[in-house]
């Protein structure tokens, strides 16, 4: 929504509370719903002879600045709850705190012990874990050294994806560790899917008055007496209400994506490659959207009609069922296409469906005993086998078979262009995804979509996500390492025509991998113009199918660790993107094996340097 819905009016003729909870209330609607809002205020009004024209209108005069505190903790590994957090900093400035958004990589530990009212927004990331800016904190709250916290009031907001078996487990152990510690828990802690902006609506309306309460804002941010207020001749009934009804959306975001026209989609590999990479550029003519090197894109896809007509035939279904939606009388098939993950199998969704089918088998592999086995069946299967192996005693209504699903979420691709270089206009590189399993052939949704279902001419829906942990230095002599084997050469692309576009001087040093130098280094010619231009300093590439012995990125820094370290030293930028469950990991430990051994240090000190450098935002990572 846009900002000017966020600041009620100061005649608007509410009470303190009230005005709280239409704050929160108002960022969540959608232009739909603020529109119906409007007309309906106004035709109640109308109807119930509530106002006339001429009539006096009161207001409270603004409110003494706060003194009471509210810290705002987030930890955000792609930017959503860096988002969410903003948000909540406008919600409770206006209800009347003096609130202050720390990411958890910024804070100093030290003050915890002397907060009084703490809201959390952090998101899971991996097995489990914390986003990484946010390891040390967490681990430092987990930890014996952690300090009474019996003063502090506090409430959770979790984001999570339910395709992980640790759903949310990062915002679950915050929660716990804080009622441990002694806070006082103002609210229930609310866990999030993909699809997060309904319940965090809720959440924060729900937080704001229950904050407000236990912190006695009202008390200390005391509202004068109402004063007289005129309304313009002739404003009639319901002028009040639309006064502060929120304005419609402006621009196209994740709730209204832009359909981009696919303007240019090649494959990059060669022939006899293994991979299937695609480049997609897609038109952003007449959007108004921009976006900065580092960010991604948001991409809306559809189902592949096989996928979806093979998991509702094992559910049980033709396909051709009717749902009314919106007034609208769809075919299931119809529903499912666009509007419904119709792959992703979890734990939770497992039980959902378990409470219906009343399946013996599935319930007792659901059982707590069975956790090790239920690993092991949800590893590489997806919606469809659980209808097939697991069939349910009555047959499942339309209706039951949604309550199970979640709505499509968008994938998040890095943004593999730079505005500069090409404007109106945003690149991708995309790993299409295809596989056998159990079975079964299966395909990446999104990946899959955009190669086989979306060729030149034709739309796409999308959005832009702004990225601020993976930014280019804002000095442009400033040297950069750029770690990216794989699709993650994505956003290094956009970085080198970044720097080529704007002249910048600084040094630029890529390290690229993938399987075969033939047919699978991507963007080849483009690296050695820049080679040949100087933009680009050098490069090293690691080939691992090429050779007997398999040699990847980590293996090439630690070949060129002198350099390497001379670079940091000098105050070079270093950047990883792609893979998070080995590579990212895997080069990780090469830079802290670079630092102990090119500097001297012990491995404790060469961590302690690499922390550094996380902290000071000249490692950064975007990983997937």
């Amino acid at each position: 929504m846009s900002d000017k819905i966020l600041s009620l009016p100061e005649n608007a003729p509410f009470g303190h509370e009230q005005k709280v909870a239409l704050q929160a209330l108002l960022p969540t609607l959608t232009p739909q719903q603020a529109s119906w809002l409007s007309g309906y205020f106004a035709h109640a009004s109308m109807a119930a002879g509530v106002a006339s024209a001429g009539a006096p209108a009161t207001a409270a005069a603004p409110a003494a600045a706060s003194t009471v505190p509210l810290t705002i903790l987030y930890g955000s590994e792609s930017g959503n709850a860096e988002g969410l957090a903003e948000r909540v900093d406008k919600a409770a400035k206006t209800a009347g705190f003096r609130s202050v958004v720390y990411d958890m990589g910024d804070y100093e530990t030290a003050k915890l012990k002397d907060e009084k009212n703490v809201l959390i927004v952090v998101s899971t990331w991996g097995e489990g874990d914390p986003p990484e800016r946010a390891t040390d904190f967490h681990e430092w709250v987990m930890g014996e050294g952690a300090p009474k916290l019996e003063d502090v009031n506090f409430a959770v907001f979790a984001l999570g994806d339910t395709s992980y078996p640790d759903f949310c487990e990062c915002g679950k152990q915050f929660d716990k560790r804080f009622s441990e510690l002694g806070a006082n828990r103002v609210l229930e802690r609310v866990d999030a899917d993909v699809d997060f902006d309904e319940p965090f609506n809720a959440w924060l309306s729900a937080v704001m008055p229950k904050m407000v309460e236990v912190a006695g804002v009202k008390e200390t941010v005391a509202a004068s007496a109402p004063v007289p207020a005129a309304v313009p001749a002739g404003a009639g009934a319901g002028f009040e209400a639309t006064a502060f009804a929120p304005a419609i959306e402006e621009g196209y975001s994740k709730n209204k994506p832009f359909a981009a026209k696919v303007t240019e989609a090649v494959i990059l590999n060669g022939r006899g490659s293994a991979k299937e990479t695609l480049h997609v550029e897609l038109s952003l003519e007449g959007s108004g959207l921009s976006y900065e090197v580092g960010d991604a894109l948001g991409v809306y896809p559809e189902n592949c009609p096989e996928v979806s007509e093979h998991m509702l035939r094992c559910a049980g279904f033709r396909g051709d069922e009717i749902k009314e939606m919106d007034g609208e009388y769809l075919t299931i098939q119809e529903v499912l296409l666009g509007g419904y993950d119709v792959t992703t199998l979890n734990k939770s969704l497992m039980a959902k469906y378990a409470a219906i089918a009343k399946n013996q088998a599935l319930d007792a592999l659901l059982k707590e005993e069975n956790k090790k086995k239920l690993k092991g069946y949800l590893d590489g299967r997806e919606l469809c086998d659980l209808f097939y192996d697991f069939p349910s005693v009555e047959q499942l209504s339309v209706d039951q078979l949604l309550g199970l699903l979640r709505r499509i979420p968008p994938r998040l691709y890095s943004i593999a262009s730079s505005l500069k270089a090409h404007p109106e206009e945003v690149h991708l590189c995309v790993g299409v995804v295809r596989y056998d399993t159990h079975g079964k052939q299966r395909k990446g949704v999104c990946s899959t979509f955009l190669a086989d279902r979306r060729g030149v001419g034709e739309k796409v829906g999308v959005y832009v996500h702004a990225n601020k942990n993976f930014k280019l230095p804002a000095d442009p002599d400033t040297p950069i390492i750029m770690v990216g084997p794989g699709t993650g050469i994505a956003p290094f692309r956009a970085f080198v025509e970044e720097r080529a576009a704007v002249g910048a001087k600084g040094r630029n040093w890529l390290f690229f991998g993938d399987q075969h130098f033939q047919s699978d280094f991507l963007y080849q010619t483009e690296w050695q113009s820049y080679l040949k231009s100087g933009v680009l300093s050098r490069i090293d590439v690691a080939f691992s199918r090429d050779t007997d012995r398999k040699v990847y990125v980590q293996h090439r820094m630690k070949e060129q660790a002198k350099d390497l370290y001379a670079w940091l030293e000098e105050g070079a930028y270093f950047y990883v993107c792609g893979d998070a469950s080995r590579m990212a990991k895997d080069v990780h430990q090469a830079l802290i094996e670079v630092v102990a051994e090119q500097g001297d240090r012990s491995r404790e000190d060469a961590e302690a340097y690499v922390k550094a450098l996380q902290k000071d935002r000249r490692y950064q990572r975007d990983v997937y």
